[in-house]
């Protein structure tokens, strides 16, 4: 075990002394000073010394080869998708010279939540930690981010916001997919991974095994109205191998394509409450973002100018990225799984139903999940009421 710091006095040079990390520092003739410099310098962080003069793309393809040896094929897409982003900014930034804001600047560049900032920053340092078990590094150089705590999200649609929604959808296979979730309240992993093999029509139903569903612990069962009934029947005959939803060109849908695909919709519904409103993004406001903007971009391996045509489309096109935040709903599958629950609760299914509908092993879940039903006056006056109704 290593012994912790104490100072110590040279009576030859009438100083104190302490060796922190093999370094020695100098707290000069005064003990009481002496100390209060001792106690600062051990609140200090520890200096990070990377030995490896490997590139931060060098580590992150070794660790993406081991997640994709060890761990699912979703967490390797999960891993993948967003290291190669921050390889994109950073494509020649070795492993040694990573630093905290390094990450914070490139997580700055998207109109994230704090889930979804959270994750990007926990890939990288998730990277880093890997490296230095390996023995690949040192130390992790990200050891100091701090890293924001993930919003419990309690997002709830109404039947008229996903019609809304489906009305801008323009992708026929992407709108399979959220009428199939709104409908069901299948988790995305499940929709995503459904194949024929696992539908059972005769039911009405899908089945996936135990060893494919979520808990491991017992088979996921999936029940079918009649639309997504429906949807289904049309896919089995269209892909009666492999996976059942896929985009327009016959791709099955990943979740960050469909993340995606919710940002394009989402800006073409912004762009339709802009007008409707009247909103409109001026020149100035254009002239002040591109001051923002880096003004060079990558081509065919070298750094080239961008034309005063590309930051104008790029700063305009964020100007309404931003906006939509503030005039949009930010739909997703499960926010859309949330959604089915909160109706079947607001409608008197009852919880145990719910939960065993939801693939819930313990129904304790929605009383965590769904608490903002106590926030709706009408349904919990009407609950009571319902309690103490007589005959």
């Amino acid at each position: 075990m290593a012994r912790t710091p104490k100072p110590w006095f040279r009576s030859s040079r009438r100083l104190w002394f302490v060796t922190i990390d093999g370094v020695q520092h100098n707290l000069g003739p005064d003990k009481s000073a002496a100390f209060e410099r001792f106690h600062q310098l051990m609140t200090r962080p520890k200096q990070v010394q990377v030995t490896t003069s490997e590139s931060f793309a060098e580590l992150a393809d070794r660790y993406l080869d081991w997640v994709q040896k060890k761990r699912s094929p979703d967490t390797y897409e999960w891993y993948r998708y967003r290291l190669e982003r921050f390889v994109r900014k950073y494509p020649d930034l070795k492993a040694a010279d990573i630093r905290p804001h390094h990450i914070e600047a490139w997580v700055d560049d998207y109109n994230f939540s704090v889930t979804s900032r959270r994750n990007y920053m926990r890939s990288v340092k998730r990277c880093l930690s890997w490296s230095v078990k390996q023995g690949l590094i040192a130390q992790n150089p990200a050891q100091t981010l701090e890293i924001p705590s993930g919003d419990r999200k309690e997002v709830f649609f109404t039947a008229q916001q996903v019609k809304t929604l489906l009305q801008n959808v323009q992708n026929d296979s992407l709108r399979d997919l959220i009428v199939t979730t709104w409908e069901t309240g299948c988790r995305p992993q499940e929709s995503l991974r459904v194949e024929a093999r696992h539908v059972d029509l005769e039911n009405s139903r899908w089945v996936i095994p135990k060893r494919e569903a979520k808990s491991k612990r017992m088979a996921r069962v999936i029940y079918l109205n009649e639309r997504a009934l429906e949807i289904t029947k049309r896919l089995v005959e269209r892909y009666p191998t492999g996976r059942l939803f896929r985009n327009s060109s016959g791709t099955p849908w990943t979740t960050d394509a469909v993340n995606c695909a919710f940002q394009i919709v989402r800006y073409r519904m912004c762009q339709n409450e802009m007008k409707e409103r009247g909103i409109e993004i001026t020149p100035q406001q254009i002239a002040e973002k591109i001051k923002t903007l880096s003004q060079t971009k990558k081509s065919c391996g070298k750094s080239v100018p961008k034309t005063i045509t590309e930051l104008r489309v790029e700063a305009k096109r964020k100007l309404i990225a931003k906006l939509a935040l503030e005039l949009t709903p930010q739909y997703s599958l499960y926010a859309l799984r949330h959604s089915w629950a909160t109706q079947a609760l607001l409608r008197g299914v009852d919880p145990l139903t719910v939960a065993i509908l939801m693939g819930h092993e313990d129904p304790s879940m929605l009383t965590k999940v769904y608490q903002h039903l106590s926030l709706n006056p009408k349904h919990m006056l009407a609950e009571a009421e319902r309690a103490t109704r007589v005959g």
